[in-house]
């Protein structure tokens, strides 16, 4: 106890190199050190007096995750389809640089009605280019080899397989895709002595360094059928195509079959020697305004005039699609 002439402030001084937002390890650099020095301050005959302890310190080791996401979990297929894309996103979620190892399979014993097969000669691609689906741009993976990635760096990876023949509608395929460590996977704690970034202990988090997850392919066997037809309306009150005269054109889209056909988008040039009446373009009796993203039609003027029509997903049951829009002959 401390007596009355010497009035006693004991104050906790911790100095740390790394504060609350570091409270989720994950978050915080491999290799950070973090440090801690107590003071205690008190007074004697009318004199502060500071006392420090010694410092302490400890270096953040790595903490090893991997995580998966599937981008497109459901993908429309027709029987006989090649080199239909499955998109996975795989990222490392530890907290310091990494390598994955990735391992398709499309043999699910469970669970689907038939097996995919995997394209060949290569059935994993990583996206290069930010191109949705697969393009001639990406990369291609060689089988066993590691992928490098930072600390919460991402690979849009893009498995490739292909649709047997003789399927029936509604028919599903599983394929998966692993996503490993490429230095040892395992139980969560388990410890990697000196594995880490740096030569500090590595430690595997709950996912243990490895994410597996399953897209599905649908077998759809609906088709699409386009009929077009025309009229002529010249300046004359007569149907002569004459110069001033003016063209309409009819398209009725068709949905056949079961199943869904997928972000149905209808495009129709307009023709040489003509110019596109403006106002004049309708999906199902209703006038679209020609601007992008105010309806679901639109008029482009480059780089080719056209008129576009966004149909969305169709089935049997959305009924006949008619769309009409005009054009004057030059």
């Amino acid at each position: 106890m401390l007596s009355n002439g010497m009035r006693g402030r004991l104050l906790a001084l911790v100095g740390l190199t790394c504060l609350a937002p570091c409270a989720m390890a994950v978050g915080t650099a491999v290799g950070t050190p973090i440090t801690n020095t107590a003071s205690v301050t008190y007074d004697v005959g009318g004199s502060t007096v500071t006392a420090t302890s010694n410092p302490t310190s400890v270096t953040v080791a790595q903490i090893l995750n991997v995580s998966a996401v599937v981008q497109t979990p459901s993908v429309p297929v027709a029987p006989g389809d090649a080199n239909r894309v499955i998109s996975y996103l795989v990222t490392n979620t530890g907290n310091g640089a990494d390598s994955v190892v990735l391992t398709p399979l499309s043999t699910i014993a469970t669970g689907d009605q038939f097996d995919p097969v995997l394209a060949t000669p290569t059935a994993i691609y990583l996206d290069s280019d930010g191109t949705p689906g697969f393009s001639p741009g990406d990369t291609a993976y060689v089988p066993g080899s590691p992928v490098p990635l930072a600390a919460d760096g991402a690979v849009t990876v893009l498995v490739l397989n292909n649709i047997p023949a003789g399927l029936n509608s509604g028919d599903t395929g599983i394929s998966q895709l692993t996503a490993a460590r490429s230095g040892g996977v395992g139980a969560p704690g388990t410890v990697f002595t000196g594995a880490g970034v740096g030569g500090v202990d590595a430690v595997l988090g709950l996912s243990g360094a490895q994410a597996t997850r399953n897209g599905t392919y649908i077998v759809s066997n609906i088709a699409l059928s386009a009929v077009k037809s025309q009229t002529v309306t010249d300046p004359f009150g007569g149907n002569r195509p004459v110069p001033g005269a003016t063209i309409t054109y009819t398209v009725v889209i068709t949905p056949t079959g079961t199943g869904t056909a997928g972000s149905a988008l209808f495009s129709d040039p307009i023709p040489a020697n003509t110019t596109y009446a403006a106002g004049s373009l309708r999906l199902n009796s209703v006038v679209q305004t020609d601007i992008t993203g105010d309806d679901s039609g639109r008029f482009e003027s480059t780089p080719t005039p056209r008129v576009v029509v966004v149909l969305g997903n169709l089935t049997q049951a959305s009924g006949p699609q008619t769309i009409q829009f005009s054009a004057t002959i030059n």
